[in-house]
């Protein structure tokens, strides 16, 4: 077997798994969109104090500012994984299909073209939304999450008065 047969038999195995997997970055930004849309109800209707980061604050008070970057580094890691793979997942989907659809107009045999282009294109729309609105999605949430950062930040750097600190424990001054 040639090696040209041998790279063509192997793109084309990869065709469904690449499908199925900008269907997953698609359902995966559905689902983010809707978490994106529930916290933003959240800020608006309960304050900041409802974010994600003030809350793990609460109950972490140890939690220092190079710990609190981490995690808004590891929620927002699926989100730009799938801002930058889902466009190649897209045009690996547009160029397997494209073999077969050239061999197709070759041999006059236009329905499989309009198949495969139609796969092809289908494939990159669906591949590009998921990457658009998880870019979308990664971009605000990113600004939401170094503001709170920010705001705890000051809070913290605050000095604390004696009389502060006794009325928080419930100490006459």
């Amino acid at each position: 077997m040639a090696i040209e047969a041998i790279l063509y038999q192997l793109s084309s195995w990869f065709l469904v798994p690449v499908l199925l997997a900008i269907i997953a970055a698609f359902v995966y930004g559905l689902y983010q969109l809707g978490k994106f849309a529930v916290e933003a109800i959240l800020r608006t209707t309960r304050g900041p104090a409802s974010c994600p980061l003030w809350q793990l604050k609460r109950r972490q008070p140890g939690l220092d500012t190079e710990h609190l970057e981490l995690r808004i580094l590891q929620e927002l890691e699926g989100l730009r994984i799938t801002t930058r793979t889902a466009p190649l997942l897209g045009l690996v989907a547009t160029m397997i299909p494209m073999g077969p659809a050239l061999a197709g107009v070759a041999a006059g045999e236009m329905e499989v073209v309009g198949e495969l282009v139609g796969i092809a294109f289908a494939a990159v729309i669906v591949a590009l939304m998921a990457a658009s609105v998880c870019f979308v999605l990664l971009t605000v949430k990113r600004r939401w999450r170094l503001t709170t950062l920010k705001h705890i930040e000051e809070i913290e750097a605050r000095p604390v008065s004696i009389e502060a600190v006794g009325e928080s424990l419930g100490e006459a001054a």
